[in-house]
């Protein structure tokens, strides 16, 4: 299985837990980045849910909860040549302007490659901390900072 797909199944069923209790599904993934198992599920978690998900296909991860560490795992391949499964997206985070993918300590997101729409210029992430759970959302295209294949 790739990665893509351990997270397709996660898609409706993980999600933060409002107030004091956490989801300690959320919690196992903050473990593949280093965080202690207390983590709330409320910091920022797209990074750990997708080193996760590489991690149980045994694809190569970035092992940092930040969302450009991405940017330094794999091979970069173009948008448009995307495919779901192996491919991850990283994106910018953030208004205003915003530093490009040469710059790794900044706001970022990271999910998985799910679809692209070069007519609306949408790109599709199946990603966590997404809405506060796992989803597919579409993102403008200009907000992407690379692509990156780990196979």
């Amino acid at each position: 299985m790739t990665p893509f797909d351990y997270a397709q199944r996660m898609v409706g069923e993980v999600r933060e837990i409002a107030g004091e209790a956490h989801s300690p599904f959320i919690q196992w993934c903050f473990e593949c980045v280093g965080y202690g198992p207390e983590t709330p599920d409320e910091v920022p978690w797209c990074s750990a849910f997708a080193n996760r998900m590489a991690w149980l296909a045994r694809a190569p991860r970035s092992k940092s909860a930040a969302a450009r560490s991405w940017l330094n795992v794999g091979k970069a391949i173009d948008l448009r040549g995307a495919t779901p499964g192996h491919d991850v997206v990283i994106l910018k985070r953030g208004t205003g302007t915003q530093p490009g993918p040469d710059v790794i300590k900044a706001p970022g997101h990271v999910g998985f490659f799910a679809g692209y729409d070069p007519q609306q210029r949408t790109v599709y992430v199946l990603g966590g901390n997404q809405s506060d759970g796992v989803t597919v959302q579409g993102f403008r295209e200009d907000q992407v900072l690379g692509v990156r294949r780990l196979a």
